[in-house]
């Protein structure tokens, strides 16, 4: 097993550089764990960027030594990794809530899609390292969590669509492809709208007609 490397062994961006931080009482290390994401999120939020994330800046925001970090991430990218689960499992959770709070199929997807949207347009700094991450390449396909729960979320698109087309609501005949097609347009209306914000944008609720014509959605 590796050793987590000594104050003294640490890069220059790695050494301490804290103020004094109280020890967590036993039993509380998942409590700090939490506290290190919190950390990076808001150096992401306040910054736009993932590059702000180091583990003496995490140290610094959290009001611990650097080398504390050793017992909950590896390494920064480990911490951004965390980060971006995060960002996906809560995206996640507000496009599903959206869609269950649906019957019908198509104010299903509407609903959904009108969710995903608002996230990415709420969050924007967390939003962009979901896709800006410069994620290094997993050992295995099964490391990369991200990823498969990045597929999970895009999965409640097509399962909602396909519901969609089965109901005889939708004309689409590859639920799949024009899932993507649908997705990509959102992507769009986020990305843009933060990257462009003197832009005369309509309001966010042409998402809905963006929706029924790209889900082939029926009059």
């Amino acid at each position: 097993m590796k050793k987590a490397p000594t104050a003294t062994e640490l890069p220059a961006d790695q050494g301490e550089d804290a103020s004094p931080r109280p020890r967590n009482r036993r039993g509380q290390g998942l409590l700090l764990r939490e506290e290190i994401i919190r950390a990076a999120t808001a150096l992401i939020v306040r910054t736009g960027s993932d590059q702000a994330v180091t583990l003496r800046s995490v140290a610094r925001e959290v009001g611990i030594a650097a080398p504390s970090i050793y017992a909950h991430f590896p390494d920064r990218d480990a911490i951004v990794e965390a980060v971006v689960i995060e960002a996906i499992t809560q995206l996640h959770q507000a496009v599903t809530a959206a869609v269950t709070a649906h019957d019908d199929p198509v104010e299903a997807l509407l609903a959904g899609c009108a969710a995903y949207v608002d996230f990415g347009v709420r969050e924007p700094a967390r939003y962009r390292v979901l896709f800006g991450w410069a994620r290094p390449k997993p050992e295995a396909p099964a490391a990369d969590v991200p990823g498969r729960q990045g597929l999970d979320a895009f999965r409640t698109l097509v399962d909602n669509l396909d519901a969609c087309v089965r109901a005889g609501r939708s004309s689409s005949t590859d639920p799949f492809a024009d899932a993507v097609t649908l997705w990509t347009a959102l992507h769009g209306q986020v990305t843009l709208r933060a990257d462009l914000p003197d832009f005369p944008w309509p309001p966010t609720g042409t998402v809905e007609q963006m929706a029924r014509r790209l889900g082939r959605i029926n009059p």
